[in-house]
């Protein structure tokens, strides 16, 4: 038999199996010599953590980036209603505390006082005193005894 010649031109490459089996040891080697990150690391190396939850985390933290990446005004946005709400909200509670305080001063004073001739305005007054650290209940009830 007999051998046949090859037509290939030698300036021309071909794309075969073989020329790309050439160029991808490069590629791996560069990768090769890179260290893993610091958490990969720590979580999947030295603890062992199965390598299914490391394949999941890369997926969300691939998807957290592409969301980062497209909704950056939607995030502002969020991240300044998020800090409003942390900064008023001591303020909401030291209101609601307050009128909690009241409305159980005012429950106190009408069951406990038998007061007969007061007003709303009276009792709220002596409730907020109440609330503030006021004695004014207990001097009533000692001016009626």
């Amino acid at each position: 038999m007999e051998k046949k010649e090859s037509r290939k031109v030698h300036g021309i490459k071909n794309p075969t199996f073989e020329n790309k089996k050439l160029d991808y040891p490069k590629n791996s080697n560069d990768k090769k010599e890179r260290s893993l990150p610091w958490w990969v690391e720590l979580l999947f190396v030295q603890i062992g953590l199965p390598d299914k939850w490391l394949i999941k985390v890369l997926k969300s933290k691939k998807k957290y980036t592409e969301v980062l990446k497209n909704e950056k005004k939607l995030m502002v946005i969020f991240i300044f209603v998020l800090a409003g709400l942390t900064y008023f909200y001591p303020v909401v509670k030291y209101s609601k505390n307050r009128l909690d305080c009241e409305n159980n001063a005012k429950n106190y004073i009408t069951e406990n006082k038998n007061l007969i001739n007061i007003n709303r305005k009276q009792l709220k007054m002596l409730s907020t005193n109440f609330c503030n650290g006021g004695d004014e209940i207990y001097e009533i009830e000692n001016l009626e005894d």
